[in-house]
């Protein structure tokens, strides 16, 4: 029987950026799930925090060369790699120097939230799934984690669901407390319909007055977990309406084999 694969797509890992309990997770969990027997692959942004020498990244000439449209504009997409410290792993930098050259992460030294980070979400999202493409790689499992990978639920239930690789897909959207959506203008929902997609199709992800990223994803996973402890009442009333499994917050001593037998039962969810 071949390997399961699982797709991890996250906003921060360790020890390339350590913002939030996300790099903590994102670094333990795929390690973990690859030394229980399934195959992974790991794609985050390449922030100008990260030490390109220290972290030996290089870049993957083969994967690169992609433009992704964001507000009908084309913006050169690099990919790059580098090997896991202590573990026999590689991961995947997604780069573009309008939105990721900047030496901060999603706000400026005043600690405003970037004008961008919507177009540098919608880059980001569209990127990682043409990246995937590229790989020639069907995931059986797409693990996403953290507002910045928000859009990939949508994207992959409704543009790209006719796409052979994530025809079996099983959609995780982990949440978390941080959301840096506030300062979204209303233009996002036309900014981030792709293909066929209009407006409505993003409803979930909320409206001009408030932008909803964590419900958004929620309405169009095959699964939810609760990666922080304490969440926005909203958004849990939200959850429980779904007709969709949900794993709650785990300790940090159990959350990894928790999250393993989560991914196990969607699996067997498909199957049956």
């Amino acid at each position: 029987m071949s390997k399961k694969k699982v797709l991890i797509v996250t906003q921060e890992m360790q020890p390339y950026t350590a913002l939030s309990e996300i790099a903590e997770i994102a670094r333990k969990l795929p390690q973990y799930v690859q030394e229980k027997g399934m195959e992974i692959r790991v794609l985050m942004p390449r922030f100008g925090t990260i030490n390109e020498r220290r972290h030996r990244l290089h870049e993957v000439v083969r994967l690169s060369g992609m433009n992704i449209i964001v507000d009908d504009d084309d913006f050169p997409l690099i990919i790059k790699v580098a090997s896991l410290p202590g573990a026999r792993m590689q991961v995947y930098f997604l780069d573009n120097e309008d939105f990721f050259k900047r030496k901060s992460v999603f706000e400026d030294a005043d600690g405003n939230p970037f004008e961008d980070n919507a177009d540098r979400m919608i880059f980001f999202c569209k990127g990682v799934l043409e990246t995937v493409k590229k790989f020639g790689w069907a995931p059986d499992v797409v693990h996403c984690h953290g507002w910045m990978t928000s859009l990939i639920p949508l994207y992959l239930k409704t543009a790209y669901k006719n796409e052979p690789l994530f025809q079996n897909s099983q959609v995780i959207y982990s949440v978390y407390d941080q959301m840096m959506s506030d300062n979204f203008k209303p233009d996002f929902f036309e900014k981030a319909s792709i293909n066929n997609l209009n407006t409505e199709d993003l409803a979930a992800y909320g409206s001009d007055n408030a932008i909803t990223l964590n419900k958004g994803a929620a309405a169009f996973c095959d699964g939810i977990i609760k990666g922080s402890e304490e969440l926005k009442e909203d958004d849990l009333t939200f959850f429980g309406g779904l007709d969709t499994p949900i794993l709650d917050h785990q300790p940090t001593e159990e959350y990894l084999p928790k999250y393993l037998d989560f991914y196990k039962s969607l699996l067997e969810q498909e199957v049956e």
